[in-house]
């Protein structure tokens, strides 16, 4: 492999779409009672710099798609150094990971696991909508909480609050879809059938809407227990101009189908992730202020 690192590769890890699964992790981090900061900043390094980035690039080797996809609008062919990226970077993960806790690198070996046989041309699950959306929205939302909450307290736990890790879960099912709603095209030609392609541009949206007030309503349960309800408030404010941009843009694909482009499916991604984030992040500093 050639030392040069190519700018296909650089641009195939897809650095900047690890923002968009971010929210998890600080929401996790936010239900913690005393966390430890070194191992906190190194599983978000590991999570953010390391694994996602190398799920993204083998999904992209595997695919060797020449349109849009998540956070790239123009894909460059994936060379060979790219392959042997998401190993390395896979590699580091996992020897990382162990001086968080073996624990943590089981879930993140899991991870990786699911992750590769989403797209692995041996077994593709990705061919298979519900399946794929299953695994998808399960270990990006309930199996990373796990491990944040699980791995980044000083006092460390087995105990995993069943409702917030179902919200997470909830939560990045309800915009998956979303990811997908423009690749129809694309997907149908390589033989792909995704659940936005199952379920048609209007009921993607239409799922999008259910799976997202479901998330919330867990949410909202877990927060009403603890007698935090001002926590959840702050959720709602910071992910109300998400739900505005969705019901908009909803509206507008209605009556064009073209609208459910790549530039307003990213849109929706970054003003949704930037609510999110700054949502648990606000949860965070108060949870530690009082």
């Amino acid at each position: 492999m050639s030392f040069i690192i190519q700018s296909s590769t650089i641009q195939l890890l897809r650095l900047k779409f690890s923002f968009f699964l971010m929210p998890i992790y600080w929401f996790a981090l936010s239900q913690i009672n005393r966390i430890d900061p070194s191992k906190a900043i190194l599983v978000f390094i590991i999570l953010h710099f390391l694994i996602y980035p190398a799920s993204n690039g083998y999904n992209s080797y595997m695919d060797k798609d020449t349109a849009s996809i998540g956070g790239v609008e123009h894909p460059l062919p994936a060379s060979r150094q790219l392959y042997y990226a998401t190993i390395i970077l896979d590699i580091a993960g996992l020897i990382a990971g162990l001086f968080v806790s073996v624990y943590f690198t089981i879930l993140l070996l899991c991870y990786i696991l699911a992750s590769k046989s989403y797209s692995y041309r041996g077994i593709r699950l990705k061919k298979f909508p519900l399946i794929s959306y299953f695994i998808a929205i399960v270990f990006q939302g309930a199996v990373v909480y796990a491990m944040v909450y699980n791995s980044c307290g000083i006092s460390v736990t087995n105990y995993l609050p069943p409702l917030p890790a179902i919200a997470s879960s909830l939560f990045v099912g309800s915009f998956y879809p979303l990811t997908q709603i423009y690749q129809h095209k694309q997907d149908k030609a390589s033989n792909i059938k995704t659940i936005s392609i199952m379920l048609g541009y209007s009921s993607t949206f239409l799922f999008a809407f259910i799976t997202g007030f479901l998330g919330l309503l867990v949410t909202a349960f877990y927060f009403g227990a603890k007698q935090e309800l001002d926590r959840f408030l702050v959720i709602l404010i910071c992910m109300l101009p998400s739900i505005i941009f969705l019901i908009v843009w909803y509206m507008i694909v209605c009556k064009n189908k073209d609208a459910a482009s790549f530039n307003n499916s990213m849109k929706m991604n970054w003003i949704a992730a930037v609510g999110s984030n700054l949502a648990f992040i606000i949860i965070l500093i108060i949870k530690n202020k009082f």
